[in-house]
């Protein structure tokens, strides 16, 4: 099973998901345990915070998001994940980082290969899974908006409120990390999302051989739908319009099945998001399926203040749907 993607929705779907990995002492898949290998390939585009700052000083890619995806696929969250999650208060130099970021930036110079110090970082972690960057380039993102103007960098993206137009990487053409396309080619499931449309899911599609293999595989390729919009990024888009950003950037078909939440968000955290310019994606089922595309729909929503996929309960409909059920015929 391979996922792509960024931000704290690859690190939950992968949180939920590694609890469906066989162990390395078991001899063969089980169907509590039906995923022999697990795969995330993480966009590298990152430019704020703690990994915006690693990056500009150390010429380094970005490590936030991969070591997130460390943590929800390691052996023992609560203390090594508390441990690489831990963030400096205090300290010239040290306040806001992470001492996961520094770790893995002090392993890549040691390596000298960030590809190497993840793997290496995913040994002390034990983790449950295989984690790539989609590519070792120093890669950036720039977005034209619908007003004209272009807007360079991942952080100046997300905080603009102009709907976007068209996305692209700087430079536009970069090589995907070998490991990452083999994992694609061999893969039995793809999966895409859930994250940030044009932040998270759409930048690795960007790379033209990453496009290329899922467009070429038989695999089920599966677009795990947000629960809500974001503010300038997807303002007011409905989960076709989600889907057609992908298709019209991508140019090729890389979707055929939709998981998407059906249960309505409660009305008073509804309106606290509403006030933040976000709002519950809209399953406009019609034009789904003119798309040609499979919708899946069931209770995902968790909600404790902030509004979160439940990752247990998406894992188990993404193995009971596409592993267990294709299995069985």
């Amino acid at each position: 099973m391979v996922a792509l993607g960024g931000g704290t929705g690859l690190s939950a779907l992968l949180r939920g998901l590694k609890n469906h990995v066989t162990r390395r002492s078991d001899q063969q898949a089980t169907e509590e345990r039906p995923i022999t290998d697990l795969v995330a390939i993480v966009t590298v585009t990152d430019d704020g915070g703690s990994s915006g700052r690693l990056r500009r000083e150390n010429r380094m890619l970005p490590p936030g998001d991969i070591r997130n995806c460390m943590v929800a696929l390691s052996k023992d969250e609560a203390l090594m994940g508390r441990l690489f999650q831990f963030r400096f208060s205090s300290g010239r130099g040290l306040r806001g980082h992470n001492f996961g970021n520094l770790f893995l930036t002090a392993l890549t110079h040691v390596t000298g290969d960030f590809a190497e110090a993840v793997r290496e970082s995913s040994k002390v972690l034990a983790t449950r899974g295989r984690i790539f960057p989609s590519t070792l380039s120093n890669v950036h993102l720039a977005a034209t908006l619908t007003n004209g103007k272009k807007v360079v960098g991942e952080t100046k993206i997300s905080r603009s409120r102009a709907p976007i137009r068209r996305l692209e990487l700087v430079p536009r053409r970069v090589r995907p990390l070998p490991s990452a396309l083999e994992a694609i080619q061999n893969a039995d499931l793809i999966l895409l999302g859930p994250g940030s449309l044009y932040t998270s899911v759409i930048p690795n599609l960007l790379i033209p051989e990453i496009a290329r293999a899922i467009a070429k595989s038989k695999a089920p390729r599966v677009y795990i739908a947000n629960l809500m919009t974001q503010p300038g990024e997807t303002t007011n888009y409905s989960l076709s319009e989600h889907l057609a950003a992908i298709e019209s950037h991508v140019g090729k078909r890389v979707v055929d099945f939709v998981v998407a939440n059906r249960r309505t968000v409660s009305p008073e955290v509804a309106r606290r998001y509403r006030a933040q310019g976000a709002g519950q994606v809209s399953l406009d089922y019609d034009k789904v399926h003119k798309m040609n595309i499979n919708l899946v729909t069931d209770n995902l929503l968790e909600e404790h203040g902030v509004i979160r996929h439940h990752s247990p309960r998406l894992a188990r409909l993404l193995v009971d749907e596409f592993l267990l059920r294709k299995k069985g015929g």
